[in-house]
């Protein structure tokens, strides 16, 4: 529904916010998503405003009287006014400003006035040529009016009942009894098309909930809820092309769980999955809400933060290893403890696409790994040879003089 990286605001006005409600448990962003296609499908717009103007101006030309060629004059100015105020808006959604949307559903609210207008006075003036030419043109506009606002099917719905409305008046002041069939025909049409932008606004929100999970499945893990590879690989794209020129760095954490896999084949695979989560959660609390975590591997896990200088990310390394290297109860009597390590890759220094900073953390995480293994093997060693000396020491006896 969006064109280009666009972004419409939503109404502000009590009214208009619930004129383009569209229910169904939309959220947010759909709802956004659904403006935006209200300031879209330009060649429908430009048809009906070309349209109302043409046929306005030839009654007007063909009637010359002050009611015709004030229409006439509306049509220009209303025109005018749409598609300025629809340039400003594009140009605003574009560089993701504030939109007049208020102001633009307020405009469309009068132009669709104003085709009933013209269909009323052609109506009542009993000059059939007109009336045909006026009707013919409001009936076709609800068709657009419905194609390009079923998004917002309450508007559309106003819309509609204002092009169509005024047809029974006029036809009542016609004086030709025969076009009294318009007050069957004309509640008959409004029902139909309004039930009909309802029916397609559902669909589309139907449509729209499964794509956004359907995205949300693709770029997320099933067990932790972080993101995935594809949501890692978006993210590092996104905070790339949208990084902070001051105040820090971006950088990517690699981490690795120590352990995990003795505690997985000692205590079963539901015990494994369970202490992942615990640490996917973990994550979730040790990170701020611009950060993303997400897990790429059986115990491998990826933080990217914005932001940070390269000992802040030093510092956060910490934190997160200090936060997962915590017991956990896994239940069932089931207690663990694991270790983490971590490397460290920020865009300024290692590079500035994905999969160069992915690289290097992943170097810098097994350059990790081995230090921890050597620090080890060193304690393993001391801890040997004081056993040795230990049994030595205790057979020595004090020399007498």
């Amino acid at each position: 529904m969006r064109e280009d990286s666009r972004v419409y605001s939503l109404p502000r006005w009590p009214a208009m916010r619930w004129l383009v409600n569209p229910g169904h448990g939309a959220t947010h962003d759909i709802q956004v998503a659904l403006i935006g296609g209200l300031f879209g499908t330009l060649p429908v717009f430009f048809g009906g405003v070309i349209n109302t103007i043409v046929v306005s101006g030839a009654i007007a030309a063909r009637e010359q009287t002050l009611p015709f060629v004030a229409w006439f004059v509306f049509e220009i100015v209303i025109g005018a006014v749409r598609l300025i105020v629809l340039s400003v808006s594009r140009r605003a959604a574009l560089a993701h400003r504030q939109t007049p949307t208020d102001v633009y559903l307020l405009l469309q609210l009068f132009w669709s006035s104003g085709v009933g207008y013209g269909a009323f006075i052609s109506l009542a003036s009993g000059d059939w040529v007109s009336a045909t030419l006026a009707c013919l043109s409001g009936s076709a506009m609800v068709g657009g009016i419905g194609f390009r606002n079923f998004g917002a099917p309450r508007l559309a719905g106003a819309m509609i009942l204002t092009s169509l409305g005024p047809f029974l008046p006029g036809a009542a002041l016609s004086g030709e009894p025969l076009l009294y069939l318009v007050f069957l025909q004309v509640p008959l049409y409004l029902a139909a098309m309004i039930a009909a932008a309802y029916s397609l606004n559902k669909m589309l929100i139907a449509t729209m909930q499964a794509e956004r999970v359907n995205d949300h499945r693709a770029k997320h893990d099933a067990l932790t809820g972080l993101s995935n590879r594809v949501g890692l690989a978006a993210a590092v794209d996104a905070n790339l092309n949208n990084a902070p020129t001051q105040g820090g760095d971006l950088a990517v954490l690699f981490l690795d769980l120590d352990n995990f896999k003795a505690i997985n084949d000692t205590y079963g695979h539901a015990a494994g999955d369970r202490l992942l989560k615990s640490v996917a959660e973990r994550l979730r609390q040790s990170l701020r809400a611009t950060d993303v975590a997400a897990r790429i591997g059986g115990d491998e896990f990826v933080v990217l933060a914005r932001s940070l200088t390269s000992e802040q990310a030093a510092e956060l390394s910490h934190r997160l290893t200090n936060s997962i290297s915590a017991p956990y109860d896994l239940g069932d009597g089931v207690h663990a403890t694991i270790g983490v390590s971590v490397g460290i890759a920020l865009v300024k220094e290692h590079g500035a696409d994905a999969e160069a900073l992915l690289a290097v953390a992943d170097e810098a995480l097994y350059e990790a790994k081995a230090q921890r293994q050597v620090k080890l093997l060193h304690t393993l060693i001391k801890e040997d040879q004081s056993r040795r000396i230990a049994p030595a020491a205790r057979g020595m006896r004090p020399s007498t003089q």
